[in-house]
């Protein structure tokens, strides 16, 4: 049987604490809790399949997949430092990390 579609128009960016508490940052278009959920099941394999359980830390809705997605690979590149502080919604310690990031030599 195939997936449903959720009724909710858009997408969600999101990031799950993994049992070895790493973070897997990605995106969906279906409802997030049936994402989460199939993260759980170990349905798709992959990263979050071996480090079950997950638990869902953050999420944003955006009106377009797109712009899911583009949050998506902007939130990969962060370091833990900058992940765990949109966890906590503190948005200032991300400009400072960011800042941070800004200054350091390119190799």
């Amino acid at each position: 049987m195939a997936p449903q579609m959720s009724d909710e128009p858009g997408a969600y960016a999101y990031m799950l604490r993994c049992a070895d508490g790493s973070y897997y940052v990605g995106s969906a278009r279906l409802g997030l809790e049936q994402r989460v959920g199939e993260h759980n099941a170990g349905t798709y394999g992959g990263y979050t399949s071996t480090r079950r359980p997950v638990t869902l830390v953050w999420a944003e809705h955006f009106q377009f997949i797109t712009d899911a997605i583009a949050a998506e690979r902007r939130i990969k590149g962060w370091s833990r430092a900058k992940k765990e502080a949109l966890i906590q919604g503190d948005y200032e310690a991300i400009k400072i990390l960011a800042r941070r990031a800004a200054k350091l030599p390119q190799s």
